[in-house]
């Protein structure tokens, strides 16, 4: 005889009903506008397709706000952090010192265009005045 059993369909490692649990786990995790455009859209938590389409796309947002509470300088942080996952130790090295000769002649420039001709003189003796008031 031959079993005709249906293999149950995973995805990504998941069953059906894990992936609706990460759905509804996930979609809490976005804000209200994001939960209100999902349901204005037709993501629906129901049938296998349509539970995907809504695990990607509620990836994709949470992907996209990753990024949103991020400064200027932590993005480019994060930037130069993936760009350096692609070279070797010896071409960030390389990099680093083409980086430090490249600043040290802008520097250099600053202070041929800008010199420092004032002489600063702190005094740090203890000779303040304490004035009282009545």
């Amino acid at each position: 005889m031959v079993d005709n059993k249906k293999q149950k369909r995973k995805f990504n490692g998941m069953s059906y009903h894990q992936v609706q649990c990460a759905n509804s786990e996930n979609r809490n995790k976005l804000n209200r506008e994001e939960q209100k455009w999902l349901r204005d859209n037709g993501y629906n938590n129901v049938g296998w397709d349509n539970v995907i389409s809504l695990y990607q796309k509620i990836e994709e947002l949470l992907e996209k706000n990753e990024f949103k509470d991020f400064t200027l300088e932590e993005l480019f942080l994060e930037a130069d952090y993936i760009g350096n996952k692609y070279l070797t130790t010896q071409e960030i090295a390389e990099f680093n010192q083409i980086l430090s000769k490249q600043f040290n002649e802008v520097e250099q420039e600053i202070d041929k265009q800008f010199p420092d001709t004032e002489i600063e003189i702190i005094d740090y003796s203890n000779k303040t005045k304490n004035k009282v008031r009545n």
